[in-house]
């Protein structure tokens, strides 16, 4: 995205492959200040990282590095996520994202929410130390840290989708369309979704299901159990080949549906909404800053059959307006790589002169 923001500027992208988190956040140093020595030393303006890099170990073996202006960016943060019952521990990635914090000149956050989990959790995380702790470490680095979101570029197709869609029609001759975009992992609340679905399928509301996401082999079951119970819902199950394809089942929806338990900004369900869907999401985590109160529906986690039934009966209410005509999707122009890119030009020509 940054090269299409700024393509008058030289890039030089380095990334690895995304699998095995832990040895990502911690070897990547090691990797690039040996494989890709001689590409780091080369003449820059400009570091840019983000948190998943082990930025100031990396700049502890590429010296020329040391003295670079420095953006360190975080999409998200190893302090708010959902820890999973038998998974690692996620104090080295906490460790490894303060130092690399320390070790910039910029630090970037893409919400709100982003930006108050990661202090609340450092300062946590700090107090819980036996000794030696500088006091200094949170007002240094919330005095470099600024909110600027991940810009989005949905890109509206020509032709309508082939791979299940019925083609438009007015509203009140077919079910509603019905999206729900994520990752098939437990931080994305699978069992928030089967849930939810089985309550509208409850209430009568005739609907058709689009499915998107990556799948891996230890996604939770209710996917499974989705994927066997609404086959007559379901036109699409998984991961979409394509970018156009991809924007093609966006555009085609009525509404995206979020049950997320994880989300720092939620790229995928602004880019539906930049593309008419009309959001129905939960009241917590980035989403409290970005839709109004009218899309949001109560959010409970400890208590599921009540968040559930919140989020039926918001889907109810938007599905009948929208009948009527009286509800749009919200405005997420603000988003837009178009409307960003001042912003994030004046944040780097700051730092590089």
């Amino acid at each position: 995205m940054l090269e299409h923001m700024f393509p008058a500027w030289q890039w030089q992208v380095l990334t690895l492959p995304a699998r095995h988190f832990s040895w990502r956040v911690r070897g990547n140093p090691l990797y690039w200040s040996v494989a890709e020595r001689a590409t780091l030393e080369r003449d820059y303006d400009l570091l840019i990282a983000t948190s998943m890099v082990d930025l100031a170990t990396l700049k502890g073996l590429i010296p020329s590095l040391a003295a670079l202006p420095t953006v360190y960016y975080f999409h998200e943060n190893q302090f708010a996520y959902p820890v999973q019952e038998g998974g690692h521990s996620l104090l080295e990635a906490q460790m490894v994202s303060l130092y690399g914090a320390m070790a910039a000149d910029s630090v970037v956050f893409n919400s709100r929410y982003n930006h108050q989990s990661f202090f609340d959790g450092l300062g946590a995380l700090l107090n819980r130390l036996p000794d030696y702790v500088p006091p200094e470490i949170l007002s240094a680095l919330r005095a470099k840290s600024t909110i600027l979101p991940v810009p989005i570029k949905p890109e509206r197709p020509q032709d309508e989708p082939s791979a299940g869609y019925s083609a438009p029609r007015e509203a009140k001759q077919r079910p509603l369309r019905l999206l729900w975009i994520g990752r098939f992992e437990y931080d994305k609340g699978a069992d928030g979704l089967l849930g939810t679905l089985r309550g509208l399928r409850e209430s009568g509301i005739s609907f058709e299901l689009a499915l998107i996401g990556q799948q891996f082999r230890n996604s939770p079951q209710a996917f499974d159990t989705i994927g066997d119970e609404f086959a007559s819902e379901l036109v699409q199950f998984g991961f979409v080949d394509g970018n156009e394809n991809y924007q093609q089942w966006l555009s085609a929806a009525d509404m995206v549906l979020s049950t997320a338990i994880h989300e720092f900004q939620g790229l995928a369900i602004l880019e539906a909404v930049a593309l008419g869907c009309v959001p129905v999401v939960p009241d917590r985590l980035a989403y409290a800053e970005l839709y109004p109160d009218l899309f949001r529906y109560h959010s409970s986690p400890q208590e599921p059959a009540r968040e559930i039934q919140a989020a039926v009966s918001l889907i109810e209410e938007l599905a009948a307006l929208m009948l009527v005509g009286e509800v749009i999707p919200p405005d997420v122009s603000v988003y837009a790589a178009e409307a960003l890119q001042p912003r994030y030009e004046s944040l780097f020509t700051g730092l590089s002169g």
